[in-house]
């Protein structure tokens, strides 16, 4: 008799163990019951119109860059906030050789994707928001803007880079990025009548919330049209922009007038830094918070959380709300630089201003969230050291966990790959992301959600 009651005792305690694990979401699932979760995916099914979409990219962030964060940050079992979204598929992302569009570009940029969700139209690596023949397409950002929303656009890149530029600017080379970089686009260039650079274009465009890097763009100066003399900041200035470049400054930014956050010459700092890869592997070791990192600097977090209330108070008394993108942008960079603890701390994250967004989400269901990639890219967990260069990591669950980069010398860039990626959602329209859909789709996933033209 003692030996049952020990055993109900035994078996109460892991039910309760299990109920706590999955109240948090970032805590190893080693209780779970495998409940039947059909109803839940009923329920999360939903039509209709979203007063909010909110977009989020991990630029390169395939499955295995999500599976490597996972294990090190919260282990095997473990899930990451973007791991609890309730309906998840997956999309490709070829883009289109320029010269004869109807053939496939297998392997993707992040401009020729981002013009993908962003317009609905495939087009040629290198090109933002226009197509293979070099004409500009709406984008939803555009469109959203359009019809009355209230926009915003975050990165911890530049935000003269592909991700963030494709919402608001359209050039025929992703390098146009100032005024002092106009040589691949001739047809853009104010000089010659066109609508200018990537920075000229996203102040033209004036969403609410424009945060990122890429200050050394915004401080080049305007060469030709009305604004000629002054620097793409002051232009900004001129149209009613507070202009802030540091943490202290976003945080006292006001909501009642558009915001230009530049935080940073170019790309923002890392968040870690640990082992570089060999031809013969790493000792087992643990990633560190990197110490040079400005605490001047905002995190992605805290950017997400100001454009959030900005754009939520901007629309308090609005029949209409919002669209916002938020991108981890340099989980792809430091893919390419075959740096695993800076990709790992860069995931992590993004997956804490996904979790900020979610809870935002929690007390607004009307509010599509999508967590996507442009692509997928180079590192793969593997068995031990390969012909390529690894690393070995201890993980969260003490074990070692072995990383490999094999598509370019250590000096040189590791390359992005053609497979498809996760897209994940929850709220109105989310259940357009299951199954296998392309990522122009996501574009009209958006648009019907916020019901533009």
């Amino acid at each position: 008799m003692n030996a049952l009651r020990q055993l109900r005792g035994r078996r109460a305690a892991v039910v309760l163990a299990a109920a706590a694990i999955v109240a948090v979401p970032t805590v190893a699932l080693a209780g779970d019951s495998h409940p039947d979760k059909t109803q839940a995916a009923k329920q999360a099914i939903k039509g209709g119109k979203a007063r909010n979409v909110i977009l989020l990219i991990g630029d390169g962030m395939g499955d295995s860059e999500i599976t490597i964060a996972r294990n090190y940050q919260v282990g095997a079992a473990g899930r990451l906030a973007m791991d609890t979204l309730p309906l998840t598929g997956a999309y490709t992302t070829y883009a289109v050789q320029k010269a004869s569009p109807n053939l496939p570009e297998y392997v993707t940029d992040s401009a020729a994707s981002g013009s993908g969700w962003a317009t609905g139209h495939k087009t040629y690596n290198g090109a933002i928001s226009v197509t293979p023949d070099e004409k500009p397409k709406p984008t939803i950002l555009e469109l959203a803007k359009a019809a009355g929303f209230r926009t915003g656009d975050v990165t911890t890149a530049e935000l003269q880079d592909a991700t963030p530029a494709v919402l608001g600017s359209h050039v025929i080379s992703r390098d146009c990025k100032g005024p002092d970089a106009m040589a691949t686009c001739a047809v853009n260039d104010k000089v010659n009548g066109g609508a200018g650079s990537i920075a000229e274009q996203l102040v033209q465009t004036r969403p609410d919330v424009l945060l990122g890097g890429g200050k050394q763009y915004f401080d080049q100066t305007v060469k030709a049209g009305k604004y000629k003399g002054l620097t793409v900041a002051q232009q900004a200035q001129v149209n009613g922009f507070q202009i802030v470049t540091d943490a202290a400054g976003l945080a006292a930014a006001k909501p009642n007038q558009p915001i230009l956050g530049a935080f940073a010459k170019n790309n923002m700092d890392l968040e870690w830094t640990g082992p570089t890869p060999t031809r013969t592997g790493t000792a087992p070791s643990t990633c560190a918070i990197n110490a040079a990192r400005t605490a001047t600097q905002p995190h992605l977090v805290d950017m997400a959380s100001k454009a959030i209330d900005v754009l939520d108070k901007q629309t308090k008394n609005s029949r209409k709300g919002f669209f916002l993108q938020i991108e981890g942008a340099s989980i792809d960079k430091q893919d390419h630089a075959a740096n695993p603890c800076g990709q790992i701390g860069e995931t992590v994250g993004f997956d804490t201003a996904i979790k900020k967004v979610l809870q935002y989400q929690k007390s607004h269901p009307d509010t599509l969230v999508v967590v996507t990639a442009d692509h997928g890219h180079t590192s793969q967990i593997v068995e031990t050291a390969t012909l390529g260069y690894t690393a070995t990591l201890t993980t969260h669950d003490g074990a070692n966990m072995t990383i490999s980069y094999a598509t370019s010398e250590i000096t040189g860039s590791q390359q992005h790959t053609g497979t498809e990626v996760r897209i994940a959602a929850g709220g109105p329209q989310a259940a357009n992301v299951l199954g296998v859909t392309n990522q122009t789709d996501l574009f009209f996933t958006m648009k019907r959600a916020l019901g533009v033209n």
